[in-house]
């Protein structure tokens, strides 16, 4: 049994008792919070399609930890203009735990 779900702009293939990270989300850690957006459920072969989304469907799942990813360097230059900028990026990030997927 796998879903897809679309949070914070991009696509995630869930399971639950499976983690998966992504954007920030507001919530401590062992909060429980819903992911509403189901584009896709799956269960042995059985597959239900959402038109864009499965009404009354959602995923919750369990915060474990919110950290920050790997830091990206941004580097800028201009050519023949002494013109150079370096930068660093981390993105803050959370670790989910999916508990359960509910359809409607």
């Amino acid at each position: 049994m796998y879903a897809i779900i679309k949070a914070s702009g991009k696509q995630y293939k869930v399971e639950p008792g499976k983690k998966f990270e992504m954007d920030r989300v507001s919530g401590e850690p062992g909060a429980v919070i819903d992911l509403n957006d189901v584009l896709f459920y799956s269960n042995d072969g059985q597959a239900t399609i959402g038109d864009p989304t499965i009404s009354g469907a959602c995923v919750k799942a369990e915060v474990v930890e919110h950290f920050r990813g790997p830091k990206l360097i941004v580097f800028k230059m201009k050519r023949r203009k002494r013109s150079r900028v370096k930068n660093g990026h981390r993105q803050e990030m959370t670790r989910l735990k999916v508990t359960e997927i509910v359809l409607g």
